[in-house]
């Protein structure tokens, strides 16, 4: 896993040469957004159970025949792993967004993902499908836009301060859902 500092150690190493006035200016950057990655990641490990678990019962009441005999949610007990893997996949976004890598994502939880579930017979629509739900709520939370009272009150800044790190933590689901396209 590289966090932004070693990526940029790493690139400027693999040229020759010293890190240069953009690398700086991206750590720079990185440096800056730190209380609100922080406050993101935190935000996201608080609501790690609910996401995942509005997020299986939306991708189920949209494909009710889940949950019967036969269905990929039947008995409880994949219910239960589909709750399981939501919550892992959450976790490992919240650490490439902290860490502003996607490098332990792809390694320790994307590699081989789809392979599983294909052998397991999960139909990917599904898993995709849970995975947008679960990226519309984080960002929600991130950007605090959700209606009603405020999901999390400690986020540094307001929900447009947010938008720049709500979008990078879209981009790890994006990743998710590309991987097992």
């Amino acid at each position: 896993m590289l966090d932004a500092f070693s990526r940029a150690v790493v690139g400027a190493d693999a040229k020759g040469a010293c890190l240069g006035s953009a690398d700086l200016a991206s750590l720079r950057q990185h440096v800056a957004d730190a209380n609100i990655r922080i406050d993101a990641t935190n935000a996201i490990a608080q609501h790690i159970s609910c996401i995942a678990a509005d997020a299986v019962s939306g991708m189920v009441c949209e494909n009710t025949g889940m949950t019967q005999p036969g269905g990929n949610c039947y008995p409880t007990r994949r219910m239960a792993a589909c709750l399981r893997d939501g919550e892992i996949i959450l976790r490992y976004v919240s650490y490439a967004l902290l860490a502003g890598d996607a490098s332990v994502l792809d390694d320790r939880c994307l590699n081989g993902l789809k392979e599983t579930y294909d052998a397991l017979g999960v139909p990917i629509k599904n898993a995709v499908r849970a995975v947008e739900i679960m990226k519309a709520a984080t960002v929600a939370i991130i950007t605090d836009t959700n209606s009603g009272p405020s999901a999390f009150q400690g986020i540094s800044g307001n929900g447009s301060d947010c938008q720049g790190i709500a979008a990078e933590a879209a981009s790890y689901f994006d990743r998710v859902i590309s991987s097992l396209s």
